[in-house]
């Protein structure tokens, strides 16, 4: 049955709403920090003797780490920035968000300017260092990294056909998130919140303005999403939630007095989601949640008193990975919508970490995905304490016309969508004005579901779609 999904999440390749397509991997993360190893920096190169202060850095942890970014030299504190151990530290295994704000505020303006502008690969990604502050040391980072003078990128091959191919990759990958970070003139604000240019890649551009919103909600990707494959594409389908909740917050005021600018959608690529090799583990999901649960703690951090309405949005495989973190007991979310999911170990939404009744489900017409039930229960299934979105043709009218149903697995963010709308008003708090319908089946929904009906797919279904 999971060679089965397999095959069908392959033949649902690029899309603009919410895409899956079939690229490299990308790069490590914080349950598998062993593949960084602490032999792969300078010394262990070649490259000569490490000064005894960056050697300090590589080996310190927790708030020892923050301590000694502030002590150690200027020059020691530039080559840090390149080194694959303290890269590894701070985006893999970082100092908790709260004791990074805490640190953070500690710091005199020099200070902080010093820090941002000689290690911007370290500043811009720990998790409670102001969002505008991270920004701009990650554009700092990509400027660095498109002239060739960035990171080692984790101690790879330097053969010439393996850097060949390295450079090639890192320059698509590079160009990808240059092109996402492009605004046409009034369009919100995007701001590189993550860039971790090892391997494939990890990035995360919020649309809006994190530090401000009123409603944030976080995008989690699917299968074979990859930095440079689709974080363009990605980055625009944020841009058109965005646009929505906009939209829908100006029509349906929920009382709250809220500027309806006042969102942000973060388009977070910002784990290695699986490709034909390991769909069938989990191990992937696992530590995406984790990484997603830091990503929640910085948004705490940073913002305190003022914390926001969280919403998290996920898609396939990312619905799996934000279930394991809704139930961890780590994280909380105002609202969950997942999309085309193939299930998770979760049984129940009293499991979840999110307000009672603000869990909903997609499933689109033709999609073979959803409901499956492929990694365990299916959050749509009777019992589950969900609500199930009605995402049929002519649910919900607007002034242009009527919003079309999703096709397919790849449709539910496309512009025009019911899905889209319906996801719009419930990241801005007003899922009380979703259609649903009836649940899903006559069992208890505990266990896997049987197969999807090939008969129900259209040939369109196995192409790549525009």
């Amino acid at each position: 049955m999971l060679l089965i999904a397999a095959a069908l999440l392959t033949a649902s390749m690029h899309s603009v709403g919410v895409i899956e397509a079939p690229i490299a991997p990308t790069a490590t993360s914080r349950a598998h920090v062993a593949e960084v190893s602490p032999e792969s920096g300078p010394a262990a190169r070649g490259e000569g003797p490490a000064d005894e202060g960056l050697e300090v850095l590589a080996r310190a942890h927790g708030r020892a780490f923050l301590t000694d970014l502030v002590t150690v030299d200027l020059g020691d504190l530039e080559r840090a920035d390149r080194d694959d151990r303290v890269l590894a530290t701070a985006q893999d295994r970082p100092p908790p968000a709260t004791e990074v704000a805490s640190w953070w505020a500690g710091l005199s303006d020099a200070t902080r300017d010093r820090l941002a502008a000689v290690a911007p690969s370290v500043v811009g990604n720990l998790d409670g260092v102001p969002y505008d502050v991270r920004d701009r040391a990650n554009r700092l980072t990509l400027a660095h990294e498109s002239l060739g003078t960035g990171a080692s990128g984790g101690g790879a091959d330097t053969s010439v056909d393996a850097g060949t191919t390295t450079d090639t990759a890192r320059s698509a990958m590079l160009e990808q998130v240059r092109a996402a970070l492009h605004r046409e003139p009034g369009e919100a604000a995007r701001s590189l919140v993550v860039l971790d240019t090892r391997g494939s890649g990890r990035a995360a551009i919020a649309v809006g303005d994190l530090g401000t919103a009123h409603d944030v909600t976080v995008v989690v990707p699917g299968m074979f999403f990859t930095v440079t494959g689709q974080m363009h594409d990605f980055t625009d389908t944020a841009g058109h939630l965005y646009d929505e909740q906009v939209t829908v917050s100006a029509r349906a005021a929920s009382g709250t007095g809220a500027d309806p600018t006042s969102g942000a959608v973060l388009a977070w690529m910002g784990y290695r989601t699986p490709d034909m090799s390991n769909i069938l583990t989990l191990g992937l999901a696992r530590t995406g949640a984790e990484r997603l649960e830091r990503v929640v703690d910085g948004l705490d951090a940073v913002r305190g008193d003022d914390r926001p309405r969280l919403n998290v949005v996920a898609h396939s495989y990312g619905s799996t990975t934000a279930l394991m973190a809704l139930s961890s007991g780590r994280m909380q979310a105002d609202s969950l919508t997942v999309l085309g999911s193939p299930g998770s170990d979760v049984r129940t939404a009293s499991e979840l970490a999110v307000h009672a009744g603000q869990v909903y489900v997609g499933d689109a017409h033709s999609d073979p995905i959803a409901g499956s039930g492929y990694f365990g229960t299916d959050p749509g299934s009777p019992g589950f304490g969900s609500t199930l979105l009605d995402l049929s043709a002519g649910a919900t009218t607007r002034d242009d016309g009527v919003f079309r149903r999703p096709e397919g697995h790849n449709d539910y963010l496309k512009p025009g969508t019911a899905s889209l709308h319906d996801v719009a008003l419930i990241a801005v708090g007003r899922g009380d004005l979703v259609r649903h319908h009836a649940r899903r089946g006559q069992d208890g929904g505990g266990g896997p579901r049987t197969a999807p009906d090939m008969y129900l797919l259209r040939p369109q279904d196995f192409q790549p779609r525009d």
